[in-house]
């Protein structure tokens, strides 16, 4: 299982990667080994600011639905428009080309909670 030790991540299997005040969000090599084939991604809150927990989105997959968790509080910038055409980029490459959403933190020292990769590991072992 990768986890790279550059990144944070959450209970629900999203990974974050901090760069300032912006959170690179997206769901962790586990999550989508677990999910199997995702033929779609749905998020539909750019724009909106929700709080950490709060639930950004789905994904699809051949058997399941699940829903995708806010990592740290903040305003969701950015989608990965490449996911509406090749949802697949998530199984394939999920801490590359498979990122889901750019957040402006609203509480950056949220970060600070989140799991290491040792403990995530740890998380899913």
């Amino acid at each position: 299982m990768n986890i790279p030790a550059n990144l944070r991540y959450s209970k629900e299997h999203e990974w974050v990667k901090i760069e300032g005040d912006l959170a690179i969000v997206g769901i962790t090599d586990y999550a989508q080994s677990q999910l199997g084939d995702i033929v779609f991604v749905d998020i539909q809150t750019v724009g909106e600011t929700l709080d950490r927990d709060e639930v950004f989105g789905a994904l699809e997959a051949v058997k399941t639905v699940a829903d995708i968790f806010m990592p740290v509080s903040g305003t969701i910038e950015e989608f990965n428009e490449t996911l509406e055409g090749e949802p697949q980029k998530v199984n394939e490459d999920p801490y590359g080309a498979g990122w889901m959403i750019k957040i402006r933190m609203t509480n950056p020292g949220e970060a600070e909670s989140l799991l290491n990769a040792e403990a995530y590991e740890k998380l899913i072992s």
